[in-house]
């Protein structure tokens, strides 16, 4: 198949400009099987096939499940396609293969064959990333609890994107109170499409959750302000002091609660814990348990469990 080695070339400079801090993201790479899945089926594509008319991947969203069910990759790998830069990564591909115009000269059986091979590549980064192990923790027993939450953060950093840090604080609180439905939703969630006031409500106070606290979210809890609820933003220790400024530019320092996450999740180990030292480890298994059921209720990443040690 001489033909196979431009879309060998291809691919290997779409997945180097895909790259990013060393990473390529699931979004991207089932965009790139559901466009090589099409150009199976049709060959070559017109725009409108395989393009919306706001430029998303067609069947990159419903119908990504089948599509990569097809090539035995677990749906937990990604439900649908849920980033813009995932779909203009797509249209770059598309773009390098001029919509399939490249493969018009391959046979109908080498094209079908370069066109699996190139998905089996794929599928090899897709179950890479499924083979990922767990968080794994050290859970001293001379530390406190708040060093514990802080290892936990620290091997999340740079993997979580804000997942581990949203679901130990739903965990927490489904302890804190079990009398009560805690929210569960997705990490990407946005607040507007689930039409919820933030990450979660306990009576009129309204906790947002952020690995990097923003501008917006802060206007978030602004706006919750004007509704009559009651925000407490919750970040990462180091961050405490930046969303303390953002809420000193919008106006809103003394209206609004600041808790280092840590410190959080901490009080409530000790706090259920009845205040005894030997039963803090105790305390935090159950959250851990939590979390990792939420994790599995809510997310497809489950290389983000948390094994303690």
């Amino acid at each position: 198949m001489p033909n196979s080695t431009a879309l060998d070339k291809a691919l290997d400079t779409w997945l180097s400009s895909c790259t990013r801090q060393g990473k390529i993201s699931r979004n991207t790479v089932a965009v790139g099987i559901v466009i090589l899945d099409h150009l199976r089926e049709r060959c070559p594509l017109e725009r409108d096939q395989i393009l919306s008319a706001g430029g998303e991947i067609t069947g990159s969203r419903a119908s990504l499940p089948r599509i990569l069910s097809k090539y035995e990759i677990p749906e937990k790998y990604l439900k649908e396609v849920t980033t813009r830069q995932a779909h203009q990564d797509g249209q770059r591909l598309l773009e390098a293969l001029a919509y399939g115009e490249s493969l018009a000269t391959f046979s109908a059986k080498d094209r079908e064959q370069a066109i699996l091979a190139a998905i089996h590549r794929l599928r090899q980064i897709a179950f890479e990333w499924l083979g990922r192990q767990h968080l794994r923790v050290a859970c001293d027993r001379q530390n406190s609890p708040s060093a514990w939450v802080d290892s936990i953060l620290e091997e999340a950093r740079n993997r979580s994107g804000g997942k581990v840090e949203q679901h130990l604080v739903g965990a927490k609180l489904e302890q804190r109170h079990p009398e009560l439905e805690i929210a569960n939703f997705p990490g990407h969630a946005s607040d507007a499409v689930t039409g919820r006031a933030g990450d979660f409500s306990v009576g009129n106070t309204c906790y947002h959750v952020t690995a990097t606290p923003s501008r917006a979210v802060i206007k978030k809890a602004a706006s919750n302000l004007t509704g009559g609820l009651f925000p407490v933003l919750l970040v990462p220790r180091d961050q405490v002091d930046k969303a303390r400024h953002l809420a000193e530019d919008q106006g809103i320092i003394a209206r609004i609660t600041i808790i280092a996450i840590e410190e959080f999740i901490a009080q409530n180990i000790i706090e259920m814990s009845g205040g005894q030292q030997d039963q803090f480890t105790a305390t935090l298994k159950v959250i851990i348990e939590k979390y990792n059921r939420r994790l599995e209720e809510a997310e497809t990443d489950m290389s983000l469990k948390i094994e303690l040690q």
